[in-house]
């Protein structure tokens, strides 16, 4: 679903509830306490103003437009569309969250925060937009990842690392320094689904661990002649392993690496054309990012649908843990 598909389908606040409510109650409104589906009653309040007072002393008028509420009759709960998601504690409008979603799923190569508040016309509120992304970004995850329970890949499996990070420069030396890059370490099934996991190191005992969580023993493996997926493939993948030799030839037939090699050019020009530098603590969010657009780059409104969900489903990312140290 593009921007334009966006905004014309979600025009008001009521456009964006309906479309929450069928995510969340597919067969009909459930109580979310007791999980009783009959006897739901639904109310309007009506919109009131609030004054607020900041650290300075400064007060400001603020209008609380009117909610749409559920009430259960037995256990007399009250809920809305957005209780327990995400957006029940976000004072941006939905329609502006619809907005962000259409905006980073459609990006190939990923938005920055800068630039969504541009579109959203919320320059003045970098942080806000700042955070808002980092959640969306955190919502477009596989949900075999989200629960622990990963779903091996099979087939014919190329796999490599990839080095993302830049070359810092010292104020008042004249050369450059050289400051220890990121390890990615990427995997895809050849015509199937990549993953770009984040590693500490490109150490044996990192890679490995890796390796065996992600690929099911009875794929193959193909990779380059490192001699870390030399070792893997002679303990885990003995008789199915391939591997292609790049000082002489990136491809013979079909051995080579070189499609886990286009899904990192896309990861590396996206992180370096578009954020220009991803903290270490963040990346890990933004490679599922990359990698959920890419699974889905043949079917748009999947990648919209399957976000909201996301968003739904998944529990709030508290600011203070956003941006504690590592």
């Amino acid at each position: 679903m593009n921007l334009i598909e966006v905004v014309s389908k979600f025009r008001s606040e009521a456009d964006c509830l309906d479309y929450l409510e069928a995510v969340r109650w597919p067969s009909g409104l459930c109580c979310l306490k007791c999980g009783i589906m009959e006897r739901i009653s639904k109310f309007t309040t009506n919109a009131t103003t609030r004054t607020r007072t900041n650290k300075k002393g400064e007060t400001r008028t603020v209008v609380v437009p009117s909610h749409r509420l559920y009430q259960c009759k037995d256990c007399g709960y009250q809920f809305s569309a957005t209780t327990g998601t995400v957006f029940h504690d976000s004072h941006l409008s939905l329609i502006k969250w619809f907005m962000a979603v259409g905006l980073i799923v459609e990006a190939k190569k990923g938005m920055s925060a800068l630039q969504v508040a541009r579109h959203l016309n919320m320059e003045r509120s970098y942080k806000t937009v700042w955070y808002l992304c980092h959640r969306i970004r955190k919502a477009m995850q596989e949900g075999g990842l989200l629960s622990g329970e990963v779903t091996l890949l099979t087939g014919v499996v190329e796999t490599d690392e990839t080095y993302v990070g830049g070359k810092v420069k010292r104020k008042g030396r004249p050369f450059v320094k050289k400051e220890k890059k990121d390890v990615v370490l990427g995997m895809i099934e050849r015509g199937g689904k990549v993953r770009f996991i984040p590693v500490k190191d490109n150490k044996m005992e990192i890679i490995e661990p890796v390796i065996r969580k992600h690929i099911s023993p009875d794929a193959m493996l193909q990779t380059d002649e490192s001699a870390i997926y030399t070792i893997v493939g002679k303990r885990h993948f003995s008789g199915r392993h391939r591997m292609i030799n790049h000082t002489r030839s990136y491809g013979i037939g079909d051995n080579h690496t070189n499609t886990i090699e286009n899904a990192f050019s896309l990861l590396k020009r996206g992180i370096y054309g578009s954020f220009h530098q991803v903290s270490k603590k963040h990346l890990g969010r933004y490679c599922e990012a990359f990698s959920f657009r890419f699974n889905r780059r043949d079917s748009q409104k999947q990648l919209f649908d399957a976000t909201l969900k996301g968003l739904v489903k998944e529990t709030a990312l508290p600011f203070k843990t956003l941006i504690a140290s590592v």
